[in-house]
């Protein structure tokens, strides 16, 4: 399983990715901070009612209910990145931890 390891395209693949991964987290955090914004923004638009009347209102309301679909999908991507990176950082140290075993083995030989 280990000797198909190829540690410089998991280290390139860190490298490439990283801004990918930056913007997912920076616009899954922007979205989620928008959302207070967007539910405060259509409370104050909703006149009639109660405050848990205007609170419904902005719930309910198809510009916060697309603002959720795309934080969905921000985290979304944002998760996917994270465990490519998760998973290219793992074969990294799967391949470091081969190399001290073959030293290990070697040295035993010897």
């Amino acid at each position: 399983m280990t000797d198909d390891i190829n540690v410089g395209k998991a280290l390139d693949y860190m490298r490439d990715n990283a801004p990918a991964f930056a913007k997912a987290k920076a616009e899954r955090i922007y979205l989620e901070q928008f959302r207070k914004s967007k539910k405060a923004l259509l409370i104050n638009e909703c006149t009639e009612g109660t405050g848990q009347v205007r609170e419904s209102y902005a719930y309910a309301h198809p510009e916060y209910i697309l603002l959720l679909d795309a934080l969905k999908i921000a985290v979304e991507e944002e998760e996917k990145l994270k465990w490519m990176m998760i998973s290219a950082q793992l074969k990294v140290e799967v391949y470091r931890t081969q190399q001290a075993n073959n030293r290990a083995i070697d040295k035993a030989h010897t």
